[in-house]
């Protein structure tokens, strides 16, 4: 969440910066600085009622020894009265504390000065793209009908099983799901990230240190009886790892990578956007973090950008990198390139990666901090990305490679899958 200080010393730029992300926060700014100003000006009068409680206190005994009795009953009643007044106060400021957290919690993180002006997808603006787009002709199959011809996904008995969204994966298609999974851990460890097997569940407090809370509640399977959520990323447990740490400079960056299933109720989602693979409420994701200091956040972001570049490249798919505008970022966000490879079936480009630079948002409801080689404390910078998603990665491998003799496996694969053609 932003910080009081970032409020207090910029106003007026924090509302300009929100106004980018299609976010109104004049009057919700001026409240928090209203209610902030009430609550330093009740801190002071606490602070100062406690030091003349403690003079007082002192003094009492003195005046007893003096004779001076009815001084000293005098002082007591003083004491007794700044004691019953600092109860107000003290719950003055406790409603004033949680009030502005949560206001805070509300407000979404500011968007880098880089980031495009815009309110939706279509206001994107591609900054790179690589591969060749394949050209199947018109007897082209989409991954649905691919899946089923090949018996790879079966659809409706994960239907059967659990409902629409959770697919069942057989044969070959399991062992190229198992493959793609493999061959993404592997990659990130060759790439310096300390491989981490996160819980799937986590507790409120975890969702709210990452922004997921309160912002994403309704699309977050939820275990009322124990208050337990389904994550929907690994971001949620990995970067939690980090609430209420203090690191020391010399371990930074951090480099985590993480295998996960992933849950999403996605309501609201219908149409074609839901086909097969397209938009899944349970998908495997292999998920990298950063946790980096301010200075070299922004090149720890770009590292991230060319290492998920590397992957799509090694899998042989055409892909695109979207500088996602103000209006299609995350909450969370502070600047988000998105990767999208091309569907050469559906004829359309799919989302298959997010990276993004939280800055300190995240750090300050996690309260990550870091220790630099002054000995002061200041806030991390957090970072995650996908790399990669698998279902619109298994979408197009299935899509984009098929032929008449069948589907042709990535040559970059074919030492995890054991075949490299499906026929």
């Amino acid at each position: 969440m932003l910080t009081l200080k970032a409020i207090n010393e910029d106003a007026e730029g924090i509302i300009r910066k929100l106004a980018k992300k299609n976010f109104d926060g004049k009057t919700i700014i001026t409240d928090i600085i209203a209610t902030d100003a009430k609550r330093r000006s009740t801190q002071a009068k606490y602070e100062a009622n406690l030091s003349e409680l403690n003079l007082l206190s002192k003094s009492i005994g003195q005046l007893m020894k003096e004779g001076k009795k009815e001084e000293a009953e005098n002082a007591r009643k003083s004491v007794h009265d700044l004691k019953e007044s600092n109860k107000v106060f003290e719950n003055e400021l406790r409603e004033a504390e949680e009030s502005l957290q949560n206001i805070l919690l509300t407000i979404p993180n500011t968007p880098h000065e880089s980031v495009p002006a815009g309110k939706a997808a279509e206001d994107n603006v591609i900054e790179k793209t690589g591969g060749v787009i394949p050209q199947l002709g018109k007897a082209a199959l989409p991954h649905w009908e691919l899946a089923k011809k090949y018996d790879l996904i079966d659809f409706e008995l994960g239907v059967k099983i659990t409902g629409a969204g959770f697919p069942v994966y057989k044969g070959k298609g399991a062992r190229l799901q198992r493959s793609l999974i493999n061959f993404f851990l592997d990659k990130a460890r060759d790439a310096g990230y300390l491989e981490i097997q996160p819980p799937y569940v986590v507790n409120a407090a975890s969702g709210y240190g990452t922004g997921q809370l309160p912002d994403k509640e309704g699309q977050m399977y939820h275990a009322q009886l124990d208050d337990l959520y389904l994550i929907p990323t690994a971001e949620v447990p990995v970067t939690n790892i980090y609430r209420d740490v203090i690191l020391d400079e010399k371990e930074l960056p951090v480099k985590n990578a993480a295998y996960s299933a992933c849950f999403r109720r996605e309501a609201g989602s219908y149409g074609k956007d839901v086909r097969g693979l397209n938009r899944l409420h349970q998908f495997d994701k292999v998920e990298i973090v950063r946790i980096d200091t301010p200075e070299h956040s922004y090149q720890s972001l770009l590292e991230m950008v060319d290492y998920v570049q590397s992957l799509v490249d090694s899998l042989e798919l055409p892909w695109r990198i979207l500088r996602l505008c103000g209006g299609d970022m995350s909450f969370t966000s502070a600047l988000t390139f998105d990767f999208e490879v091309f569907s050469a079936a559906q004829e359309r480009w799919l989302e298959v990666s997010s990276v993004s630079n939280f800055e300190s948002y995240q750090a300050n409801r996690l309260k990550c901090r870091y220790r630099d080689e002054n000995k002061k404390t200041q806030l991390v910078h957090t970072l995650n990305g996908s790399a990669l998603a698998l279902p619109r990665i298994m979408a197009s491998l299935l899509e984009n490679n098929q032929t008449p003799e069948g589907i042709r496996i990535p040559a970059a694969l074919t030492p995890y899958t054991g075949f490299d053609l499906i026929s």
